[in-house]
């Protein structure tokens, strides 16, 4: 083929190369563009919660980018606790949703805006229905009873927990300290209406490393939310003092004390 021919073809080439090229940048580039002012409001720890059930896991909706669309977060306990994160690969703000992606960067689950102060709500493939909250944000008014007799019954509640149990999240805020199996006063936080925070000088690197920045509390459970999206649940074994549960692991007792 004589050169003046090759020409052409080479250019023909060239710019089918480029134009590919150019359209698999602007794919990579979508997923690692800066949070909009929307999703850097919406990133930070969340509860994805079955509905109908004591089945619920701590979400970091993290605003950096992730294999498909945000980084997200969980500890390792959802997989059990909610058998549905396991195919979980990221997030994504669309409109007024929170989409909850596979590793495709398909929608699992599509959160709608949520109904004035209630929880955001999505359906399932399977019919299941879920509710996501920003960690902390289920206590509500400090006045709404948030457990009733029928829910300390449940077969869900450990047969040690206290009869006693506060009925409202105001009732649980407070000044708390850590006891551990052999040590005492090991660490102290502060559960505030609207935060949790570990107090100066706490000696215990467990809950200094797991560092709570939220709370709350329901159906006689108060979960402790930390700052990277996991959690604890614990329930109430006597006045002012809480288990964790399931109770694994070490001793990991609260005790309310006075400021």
């Amino acid at each position: 083929m004589s050169l003046r021919r090759l020409l052409p073809a080479l250019g023909l080439a060239v710019s089918v190369a480029i134009g590919a090229g150019g359209a698999a940048a602007q794919d990579i580039s979508a997923s690692q563009q800066p949070p909009s002012p929307h999703e850097t409001g919406l990133a930070g720890p969340w509860e994805l919660a079955l509905d109908g059930s004591f089945r619920r896991c701590g979400l970091m909706l993290a605003p950096e980018a992730g294999p498909v669309g945000r980084a997200l977060r969980f500890p390792a306990g959802c997989r059990r606790a909610l058998p549905l994160v396991n195919g979980l690969g990221g997030w994504r703000q669309e409109g007024e949703l929170i989409q909850l992606l596979d590793r495709d960067g398909q929608p699992i689950l599509a959160f709608t805006g949520p109904d004035g102060d209630g929880p955001r709500s999505a359906e399932a493939a399977s019919g299941e229905r879920y509710s996501l909250v920003q960690a902390g944000a289920r206590q509500g008014t400090p006045e709404t009873p948030l457990v009733t007799t029928a829910a300390l019954s449940n077969p869900s509640v450990p047969r040690d927990a206290w009869a006693g149990a506060p009925t409202t999240a105001a009732a649980v805020t407070g000044l708390y300290t850590l006891d551990r199996f052999v040590e005492k006063d090991v660490c102290r936080v502060i559960l505030r209406p609207d935060a949790a925070q570990v107090q100066e000088g706490c000696r215990d690197p467990g809950l200094a490393l797991f560092d709570p920045t939220a709370w709350h509390y329901e159906a006689g459970r108060l979960t402790l939310v930390a700052r990277r999206g996991h959690s604890v649940e614990l329930i109430p074994v006597g006045e002012g003092r809480w288990r964790r549960d399931p109770e694994i692991g070490t001793t990991f007792v609260l005790r309310r004390v006075e400021p």
